[in-house]
C-alpha cells in the first residue's frame, strides 16, 4: 500500500491495524562512469515495493535527497545541509505521529544519511521526553548493510566491489531500470581507494567517482539476487521492529 496513491480514508483504515510506515531515503548524487544519479533513492525504493508486494505494510514516497556535499564537485549531485535533512526528518515523523503512526522504519541507500537522520531521532525522542504519552518508536536500516549481501558481494566481486559506486547498489539500481544499464569501459578496472574529506578533494583523487570499485561488472541478474536478499532480511527485521521484540 501506498501512501501517495491512497486517500485519506484508507490511510484511516490501515491504522486501524497497524501503526508503523516504512520510509524510503537516498540520496542524488553521482556514482562514477556507469552508475546512475539516483542510485542511493532507486535503492530503497525498489526494494520497498517488493516489500510491499509481500505484506500489508504502508510506503511513504522516498525522500530523493540526501546529505551528499561531498559529491558536489561532480555535475548532477544534489545536497542537503546536515541541518536541512535533520528538520525534514523530524517533519515526516512528527506529521505522521499527528494521525497516529507510532513506528517509522528508514529503508537507507546512502551512508551520508547515517548521521543526520540518526540526529533527528535523537531530536524526536528528546521532545517525547519532555511530553506526556509513549514515544515513537525509530529505526535506520541500511540496506546493504546485511551478512547475506556482503557475503554474495565477496563471492561475486571480491575486491572489485569497492566503497562507492559499488557494484552491488549499481546492478540493483539496474535490475530496477534495465532500459537505463550503462555500458562505459573503466580505467583503471578497479579505482583506488582512499579517504576523502570536502568535494573538490574528492574529485581531485577519484575523477572518475569511483571509489575501490569496478561497477562494469554490474549484471540486472546480479542486482535481483541483492534486491531479494534486501527484501527478505528488511521484511524479517521490519516485523521485529514492529512487534516491539527488539
Amino acid at each position: 500500500m501506498q501512501l501517495a496513491l491512497s486517500t485519506w480514508q484508507e490511510i484511516e483504515a490501515y491504522l486501524e491495524h497497524s501503526t508503523g510506515i516504512i520510509i524510503p531515503i537516498g540520496s542524488t548524487e553521482q556514482h562514477g562512469p556507469n552508475g546512475l544519479i539516483g542510485t542511493d533513492a532507486i535503492c530503497p525504493t525498489r526494494i520497498s515495493a517488493g516489500i510491499e508486494e509481500q505484506a500489508d505494510i504502508l510506503i511513504a514516497p522516498t525522500i530523493n535527497y540526501g546529505m551528499a556535499q561531498h559529491h558536489m564537485a561532480f555535475a548532477g549531485t544534489v545536497t542537503l545541509r546536515p541541518s536541512t535533512l535533520i528538520q525534514l526528518v523530524t517533519d515526516v515523523i512528527t506529521s505522521l505521529q499527528q494521525h497516529g503512526f507510532t513506528h517509522f522504519y528508514f529503508i537507507n541507500g546512502h551512508g551520508g544519511n547515517i548521521p543526520p537522520v540518526t540526529t533527528a531521532f535523537c531530536e524526536i525522542y528528546h521532545a517525547a521526553g519532555k511530553s506526556v504519552g509513549p514515544a515513537p518508536r525509530c529505526r535506520l536500516a541500511n540496506w546493504w548493510r546485511n551478512d547475506h549481501i556482503t557475503a554474495l558481494a565477496a563471492e561475486l566481486y571480491g575486491d572489485a566491489e569497492g566503497h562507492h559506486a559499488t557494484v552491488s547498489e549499481v546492478a540493483l539500481s539496474y535490475f530496477a531500470h534495465p532500459e537505463a544499464v550503462k555500458n562505459v569501459s573503466m580505467s583503471p578496472d578497479i579505482a583506488p581507494n582512499g579517504e576523502i574529506y570536502d568535494a573538490a578533494d574528492y574529485r581531485l583523487k577519484f575523477p572518475d567517482g569511483r571509489i575501490g570499485s569496478n561497477p562494469a561488472l554490474a549484471t540486472v541478474a546480479d542486482g535481483e539476487r541483492f534486491y531479494q536478499l534486501a527484501v527478505d532480511a528488511l521484511l524479517a527485521d521490519y516485523k521485529t521492529f514492529i512487534s516491539g521484540a527488539s
